[in-house]
């Protein structure tokens, strides 16, 4: 398969999940990819899932600093960037009573300081036409229990798919959401809470979904692949809900 072939593509938070499953599915479509993430041995073991054609890059997404040397890296590197996947994420739930000032400013920082400045380190490098894949959620649009400062955060980066759509049309560079339901990954054993709060929540997320199951990094991939493509070269500023059903059920 081809649908991504000659193109170049990084993917932040891609050593497990969604990101993972995506370098998996963008270097079968032929891309040149490089992945991204903050521990060095998921890093490793991801690049011996993937193989060695896949660079693995060690960065935090919410080191504003750490963007800068990110992109500097890719440039010295590789000639353009022709898809950025914005993916690694914190994904911290509690209750409003639990949040304090540093985890609050921790989880702004990944999901929405960071992305921010990342894609304005990476402007000189992305070509035209380019792809820009913000990863939202369907959270901004429901109203879970637990779920408001990361509601909150993805909120604001699916708003930077309109706004910086609008101001990047005309150098080619599209940006899109991709908003994903509740999804079997890792991530849900990291959201921060006791464990039978954890469980509690799953169950209560599980039946959020009309479709009666969680969705699958494999799908959600898949529709990377698309908004990734020259399938997409018209679906500009917008959301794509991967989700079950779940924001419009």
């Amino acid at each position: 398969m081809s649908r991504l072939k000659n193109k170049y593509a990084l993917i932040t938070g891609g050593t497990s999940g969604i990101g993972l499953e995506t370098a998996r599915q963008f270097l079968a479509q032929g891309a040149t990819v490089a992945i991204t993430g903050r521990s060095e041995s998921a890093l490793a073991a991801a690049r011996q899932e993937l193989g060695d054609a896949v660079l693995a890059i060690q960065s935090d997404a919410g080191d504003t600093a750490g963007q800068r040397t990110l992109a500097r890296k890719l440039a010295g590197l590789w000639p353009r960037l022709d898809v950025l996947f914005v993916n690694a994420g914190d994904v911290t739930h509690r209750s409003i009573e639990d949040w304090d000032e540093s985890a609050w400013d921790q989880l702004m920082q990944t999901n929405l300081k960071g992305p921010f400045f990342l894609i304005q380190a990476l402007l000189p490098l992305l070509a035209n036409p380019s792809s820009v894949i913000l990863c939202g959620s369907v959270s901004a649009r429901i109203g879970l229990a637990q779920s408001s400062a990361y509601a909150a955060s993805k909120a604001g980066l699916l708003s930077l798919a309109r706004t910086l759509s609008g101001e990047l049309i005309e150098r080619g560079i599209r940006v899109n959401g991709l908003s994903p339901g509740p999804t079997e990954t890792a991530a849900l054993s990291k959201l921060g809470l006791p464990a039978a709060e954890q469980e509690a929540l799953r169950e209560r997320i599980r039946q959020l979904v009309p479709i009666g199951r969680l969705g699958t990094p494999w799908e959600l991939a898949k529709a990377a692949v698309y908004l990734a493509s020259d399938e997409s070269t018209f679906v500009v500023g917008t959301e794509l809900l991967v989700d079950g059903g779940v924001g419009n059920l």
